[in-house]
């Protein structure tokens, strides 16, 4: 059994034509290489989770329905998390809002950082909107985080990202601090 920190890095965006797995499968691979990290690439869409449709609050954890239960066991698994989100409207994929509000204690006293992309703006509103709910949730948004503006340009011929050195650069301050927090937030999911 590992003695590693887990970490999920998320792929947020569910909508045909995502280019989310791309950034989220290198993320994942600057994670595994990192080392201080058991990584899981995880998929929203394999969830299926439709509208939030749990009739009791997911503060109580009690969930009628099995898409709810293996999304909790997912998260719960975690200690640590990356969304890797596109910006929609100047705001997070409706599918990454709807999974945060799922669930509430397993989300508890974990650290998170993104990989964002979009034109210009790189993604950042779309962070900065999601920070103010995963602070509700107790999730500690850090601010080192991976902003591709301009995505299109960051993809070759097969979709596949290609990062700059500032990319790489900022996935491994990234990764350092998310390990930091995770270390000094295991007391807290401990009690």
């Amino acid at each position: 059994m590992s003695t590693k920190p887990r970490l999920n890095v998320i792929i947020a965006s569910t909508r045909p034509g995502r280019v989310g797995p791309a950034f989220a499968q290198w993320f994942y691979e600057a994670a595994v290489e990192h080392g201080k990290f058991d990584v899981e690439l995880v998929d929203l869409a394999d969830f299926r989770l439709p509208v939030f449709d749990e009739p009791n609050h997911p503060r109580m954890q009690k969930y009628t329905h099995e898409h709810t239960r293996k999304w909790s066991a997912s998260v719960a698994s975690a200690d640590a998390f990356v969304f890797v989100t596109p910006e929609y409207n100047f705001n997070a994929p409706p599918a990454l809002l709807n999974a945060l509000q799922y669930l509430y204690n397993e989300w508890n006293y974990k650290p998170a950082s993104f990989v964002s992309y979009a034109h210009a703006s790189g993604g950042l509103r779309a962070v900065q909107e999601v920070k103010t709910l995963l602070t509700t949730l107790k999730i500690v948004p850090l601010n080192e985080q991976v902003m591709v503006p301009n995505f299109p340009q960051t993809l070759d011929e097969s979709g596949k990202f290609q990062p700059t050195q500032l990319h790489n650069d900022a996935a491994k301050v990234a990764l350092d601090e998310l390990l930091r927090w995770t270390g000094a937030l295991k007391t807290l999911r401990a009690a």
